[in-house]
């Protein structure tokens, strides 16, 4: 046995969590947590999410006994805890963080979705900031972590803590050709249309910069928030993201 099976392996999901803090880190970014169990203010009021949205339903979220706390939907929690925290310190944007954590959704588990899973969240706060700022960031990013130049699709969409809204997609790991995405296969990953969503991003909805007292007027900022598991599969060919949870080292070890 090496030294380094003594030692033990790096499960695959934390090789990708820590390879993306490392390349924002490199970039000027900060790394930043929150908590797991999150109050209702954080996970969805501050991040304008409507009161009878979808969302806070309980085919979506899993909510703590007594219905004041939830297990976070997302790490766009962590973006409003960090700017309230540098504001409470009398500090200004910039804020520039990145934040991975685990999420937990209320839904059926296939080859692309689990009840529990990691995200990792961006956000950049400052003054001019454009949706080309937020491309050119995650063009860098597929770049490094991927080793090579990855195409970047934004797709229109919708999430209401961002305006305009995106889906962020690159292509297929079972169905490209020459690094180009390819319709028309009988794929689990992609239903056949050539490309992975990634996760959402966009530009920061200004009722969630009001939430933390920041004038939307002289602040812009962008944020995404992707699924770590989905970035792994991308990057170690898994065409099912139940395997990271499944334990068996024979396989994590492969990575």
């Amino acid at each position: 046995m090496s030294e380094i099976e003594k030692k033990g392996h790096l499960h695959p999901l934390t090789q990708v969590i820590w390879e993306v803090c490392q390349a924002f880190r490199e970039m000027g970014f900060e790394v930043a947590e929150g908590p797991e169990v999150e109050d209702e203010f954080h996970n969805f009021d501050a991040l304008n999410i409507p009161a009878n949205h979808p969302s806070r339903d309980m085919q979506d979220t899993f909510w703590v006994k007594g219905g004041k706390n939830v297990l976070r939907t997302q790490t766009s929690a962590v973006q409003v805890r960090y700017m309230e925290e540098m504001l409470k310190q009398g500090k200004q944007p910039p804020f520039s963080i990145i934040a991975p954590g685990k999420v937990f959704r209320n839904e059926a588990t296939d080859a692309r979705h689990e009840a529990q899973f990691h995200q990792i969240e961006c956000l950049l706060v400052g003054q001019d900031i454009s949706v080309a700022h937020l491309k050119g960031y995650l063009t860098e990013l597929f770049a490094k972590l991927y080793g090579k130049e990855t195409e970047v699709r934004l797709r229109p969409s919708f999430f209401p803590f961002v305006e305009p809204a995106f889906e962020t997609d690159t292509p297929c790991l079972k169905c490209t050709k020459d690094g180009k995405a390819v319709k028309g296969n009988q794929c689990s990953l992609c239903s056949g249309s050539g490309w992975m969503e990634m996760g959402g991003s966009g530009m920061v909805h200004p009722n969630v910069l009001k939430a933390v007292n920041l004038d939307p007027e002289i602040w812009r900022g962008f944020a995404f928030g992707f699924g770590v598991d989905r970035l792994a599969m991308l990057k170690f060919g898994v065409d099912d993201i139940r395997t990271f949870y499944e334990g068996d080292l024979r396989l994590m070890k492969q990575f």
